[in-house]
Formats: structure tokens, sequence, C-alpha cells
């Protein structure tokens, strides 16, 4: 059965539910979950963001919020943190999360040949995650790995003070791209769309046939995450940058 989404009017009251076809064919209001990982670690605080798989019909293969997904007919956001659990094997209570803001975009693409409008109010959440990126469980229709970078750099990234860094993280074994630069291509933006210090969002360590990880490196450009408004990932990284040096290693 096809998901449905709630939907909104202009003012974000809500107005029924609608089919996922309909919702982006007719660019209806709807509601998405991000949630962004960072590491404090012993030294600079750093980001982590997910590769999209290469089979995805939008921006396949290009770099992304470390988890994110649309809000079904009748979820709220607190049901959504099952996006952690599902695209990165990690086992998070919604109390363990920090609200970073409101997102509201509305974007044009195709996908699959057929076009789409997508029009969601997104809610920000970041998570503390200090476990190794081997021990992740990728979901491997969605996400084809996962890096980090210090977070000074990617707003130095994205403010345009450098044209390049370079992330390590970890692939899918045998996964297309690895080692390499982000690649792909794609029209609009695609929506979705993590545990913590000791003992917090402990989850599925990873491995297991067909999922296992291998360590990465990656050049990684400004170009190469799913487009968004101007401005976006340099702010959401500096806000993220706040909470990490005032969680400092606590």
């Amino acid at each position: 059965m096809e998901e449905r989404f709630d939907i909104y009017d202009e003012s974000w009251e809500h107005a029924g539910t609608a089919l996922r076809r309909d919702v982006h064919r007719l660019g209806l209001r709807h509601r998405s979950f991000h949630c962004w990982l960072y590491r404090v670690g012993e030294g600079v605080p750093k980001v982590l963001f997910q590769k999209r798989q290469q089979g995805k019909d939008t921006y396949p293969g290009y770099l992304d919020i470390s988890a994110a997904g649309h809000l079904a007919a009748g979820e709220t956001v607190r049901d959504a943190v099952r996006e952690l659990e599902e695209e990165l094997g990690i086992a998070a209570a919604f109390e363990e999360l920090t609200l970073l803001g409101m997102n509201e975009e509305r974007s044009v693409g195709t996908a699959r040949g057929e076009a789409f409008i997508d029009h969601e109010q997104s809610e920000e959440y970041a998570l503390r995650f200090e476990r190794p990126l081997l021990s992740l469980r990728l979901q491997p229709e969605e996400v084809l790995g996962i890096y980090e970078a210090p977070l000074p750099d990617m707003i130095r990234l994205f403010d345009g003070e450098l044209d390049e860094l370079e992330a390590e993280g970890a692939e899918l074994a045998g996964g297309a791209g690895r080692a390499g630069s982000a690649e792909g291509s794609g029209a609009g933006r695609a929506g979705g769309a993590e545990g913590g210090g000791a003992g917090r969002a402990g989850g599925a360590e990873g491995g297991g046939a067909g999922n296992s990880l291998a360590q990465a490196r990656l050049i990684v450009r400004a170009e190469q995450f799913v487009p968004r408004p101007n401005g976006y990932y340099a702010g959401l990284f500096r806000r993220l940058l706040k909470l990490a040096e005032a969680s400092g290693g606590a």
C-alpha cells in the first residue's frame, strides 16, 4: 500500500492526507524529520553526513543529512526518530535529541523522469554520537556511506573559504564510489530526512551479510551536497558547533 502523508494549508494547519505521489506531484505541504549527528571526542567537534545510495531516484550518490525522513499520516516527529534506526542502526530515544530549529523550503525537480514539487517543513535535530563509524548498520537501499569532518572546516567550505576538504568515513563493502568523490545527478532536493556519549543512544552494531562496512576517505566539495537554500548548511553547522562546544566532554 502506498504511503500517505498528512498535508497542511498555507498556515500549516492540518488539511487532511494524500498519497505520497500526489503530495510531490501537486506540491502539497507536508512535514519531515532531520537529524544531524555530531561528535565531540577529544579534539575539534565533527559533523556526520551520509552518502546517498546510487539507486536513489533523486540525487544518487550525493551527500546529505545524517538521517532524515517524511512523517507518514498520523505520525509525530517523536515517531520519526525511527529513521535513525532504519538508516543507521541507531536506537535513540527522542529525549536524547536536541532541537536545532525549523526549516521550510520548496523545490522542484524530476525523479525517474517525472516532475515533482517538494514543499516541506522540517524539524531539525542533533544527536551526539561517539561510537566508531564502523559500528553502524546502514540501510543499503538508502545509504551508501557515512562520513565525518570537522565542523569549523565545514562552515568554511560552505562560506566559500575552502574549495574542498577530506572526510573520513565508512561505506558498504563493495559499494559504488567507495574512497572517491561523491557523484550523481538529479534535480530538486530529496527529503530524508543519529548514539551518543557514554551510555547515550546505543544501537545495533554494524556487520551482517550484505551490510559490512569498509573504511573510506572522500574529497568533499560543497556542490556534492543535496542543494538547499543559500546559507542553510553554514547556518546549521554554526548552530551545531555551538551545541558541541557547550556539551564538551559531558
